[in-house]
């Protein structure tokens, strides 16, 4: 199995805002433009998508260039983070006190009364735990930065703290290959261009 993460393109948000559950748009003209996005990517057989409205109009976006799709299914445990308190705040303005405790447990520290890592990276398991890897489907998945980091760590074998680093630009793909032995990463970040 082969399956294509793609990072939502560019929400309507400024910069420094803490956002997970929260629906936004996308920018308007899309960015990065859909075509530049599924540019030189073989077609998927299938397309997932998180519910998030940012998610769900990049899939639509995506489906709408390639004419042998006609919808993206809805897959909620592709869905960002719920920050709790802290979605739609700046980052600057979370108190300190709070981000150490976050730091401090990263994957079980809940200080802003949301989801903690440790239940986001159980979700987006179970999801990916239960794609027939054997088969020689062709997936892409439209979701959101954490849930691509976790599943990366998830297939690889590694801690989330190890991936979290990693660059993720919106309208990025990342390529895994399930199946037949251990997973393999083809590809990280590629961005469209």
């Amino acid at each position: 199995m082969e399956v294509l993460l793609i990072r939502h393109a560019q929400p309507e948000v400024a910069a420094g805002i803490c956002y997970g559950s929260l629906d936004l748009t996308l920018t308007m003209p899309v960015t990065p433009a859909p075509m530049r996005i599924v540019a030189g990517l073989a077609s998927p057989h299938r397309i997932v998508t998180s519910p998030a409205l940012r998610a769900r109009d990049t899939a639509a976006q995506l489906v709408a260039c390639l004419p042998e799709l006609r919808v993206a299914d809805v897959e909620p445990r592709l869905r960002e983070m719920d920050f709790g308190t802290w979605e739609g705040q700046p980052w600057a303005e979370i108190p300190r006190d709070a981000l150490d405790l976050w730091a401090a447990d990263l994957m079980g520290a809940r200080p802003h009364g949301g989801e903690s890592p440790a239940q986001v990276s159980a979700r987006v398991a179970e999801w990916a735990d239960a794609l027939d890897v054997e088969s020689d489907t062709r997936l892409w998945a439209v979701t959101h930065a954490g849930p691509m980091r976790m599943l990366a760590a998830h297939w690889l074998g590694m801690a989330l703290a190890q991936t979290l680093n990693w660059p993720l630009g919106f309208g990025a793909t990342c390529k895994f290959s399930l199946g037949d032995g251990a997973p393999r990463l083809e590809w990280w970040n590629r961005v469209a261009g």
